[in-house]
């Protein structure tokens, strides 16, 4: 079940009109339309909003499930916490999870938690592994179980918690269906994989996305840059009118398309110095959805 399916089917289980729920968050009913139709996708702060009105969270309502208990405390965790003490270059291999969740710490510690609903010896099914090289830290998810691609997107959350004061460069590989991105503060960012959805708030520095299959892209605004690297794939970015920036495509017969309330509209690039969304790779495109 998609977003669309989702907030259609809880907002009439709690018994709410289109008009009630748009009252609620401060838009209009054909935004919400919009939304319960498949056509575009709340910004972010919107959909924290929406969370809370039906007392869930945001990886809920874009994940495979709907709950109406707040589960931001799982059943089953696992945590891993390493003490840094110089500027490092994280690279993280996750594998295959529901979510990866990462943001920036106030400690100079890195933090790796797996959660999990359903899997009960989630800290002797998973390891974390280790290798530090002078400045550098390599961060392997260790699947002991050999748990499957499949379960492991049903049933694994990753919470990734770098230390702020000395993260410098990150890259991430994995396949998940939802890749968070909250209060991170990082010079260089690279994320190598499947994500379906891809949630930006609160955040800077410079972001590169890489892969053959599409993103859907939430966004509340860009301060550095954003590369959308594909390959015959699609990358629809969902972002507030207000906040948007200049747009390049930088691939080999790529295209970029503008689009507001579901209709085809022309756009200029703005000036805004070193804010930048782009597109690269072969024969993809990028839609830029302009939200309210």
């Amino acid at each position: 079940m998609n977003f669309s399916e989702k907030l259609k089917e809880i907002r009439k289980k709690e018994g709410i009109s289109q008009e009630q729920l748009a009252e609620r968050i401060g838009v209009t009913r054909q935004a919400i339309t919009k939304w319960e139709t498949g056509k575009g996708l709340p910004d972010v702060e919107n959909m924290v909003i929406i969370a809370e009105i039906f007392k869930t969270t945001i990886d809920e309502l874009l994940m495979n499930s709907v709950t109406k208990a707040a589960p931001e405390t799982f059943v089953y965790t696992s945590e891993t916490i390493y003490d840094i003490d110089c500027e490092k270059h994280f690279d993280v291999n996750i594998g295959s999870a529901a979510a990866i969740m990462l943001s920036s710490g106030d400690d100079e510690k890195l933090h790796i938690k797996l959660s999990s609903e359903t899997l009960e010896n989630i800290g002797s099914m998973f390891k974390i592994k280790l290798d530090e090289r002078k400045n550098k830290l390599d961060v392997i998810c260790l699947n002991q179980n050999k748990l499957s691609r499949y379960e492991a997107e049903e049933s694994l959350t990753v919470e990734i918690i770098l230390p702020n004061k000395y993260s410098d460069h990150c890259e991430i590989t994995a396949s998940v269906k939802l890749f968070a991105i909250s209060n991170l503060h990082l010079n260089r960012l690279e994320y190598d994989g499947d994500a379906e959805q891809v949630i930006i708030s609160d955040s800077s520095g410079s972001l590169e996305l890489t892969a053959k299959t599409d993103y859907e892209i939430t966004i509340d605004k860009i301060a550095g840059r954003l590369d959308i690297n594909q390959w015959k794939a699609k990358a629809i970015v969902h972002i507030p009118e207000k906040n948007m920036v200049n747009v390049v495509n930088k691939g080999r017969k790529c295209n970029v398309y503008y689009v507001k309330e579901g209709k085809g509209v022309e756009c200029k690039n703005v000036s805004d110095g070193e804010n930048e969304i782009s597109v690269s790779g072969i024969f993809s495109e990028l839609i830029m959805d302009l939200t309210i």
